[in-house]
């Protein structure tokens, strides 16, 4: 249901929203919907893609750096604005909780980065 909603409905404000239920179904069902995660972290569908970025956004301590990574990972190149956004909100989110691994994770991956993912993972981080 949540896949159909995401690709009809295709705008930001509607697919994040959904993101957020598919988190919890993350939270519930981690294995299952981890594998779900990452195939669509790899599909022609950006907003699918996005979700499968943001759906841990308000995990704190209890993200999957794995699957987080596993998820930005193949989106790195991508050009697309809601992507890059993304994936900079989503290490943002995290950054509260590890701001030394989001640090760590930007430099290790600051070529494949675009400006705009750079700059909103480290929006929060000083020094």
């Amino acid at each position: 249901m949540y896949e159909e909603m995401i690709t009809t409905g295709a705008w930001w404000d509607y697919v994040d929203e959904i993101a957020h239920h598919v988190g919890n179904l993350l939270r519930a069902h981690p294995e299952e919907v981890g594998l779900v995660m990452r195939a669509w972290s790899t599909d022609q569908d950006l907003w699918k893609r996005r979700v499968s970025i943001i759906c841990q956004i308000s995990f704190k301590r209890d993200t999957d750096l794995e699957l987080l990574y596993a998820n930005i990972e193949p989106n790195l190149a991508d050009k697309n604005f809601f992507i890059r956004k993304a994936i900079g909100w989503s290490l943002r989110a995290y950054a509260w909780t590890n701001p030394k691994e989001v640090a760590r994770y930007v430099r290790q991956h600051e070529a494949q980065l675009s400006g705009l993912s750079r700059r909103e993972a480290l929006k929060n981080i000083s020094g």
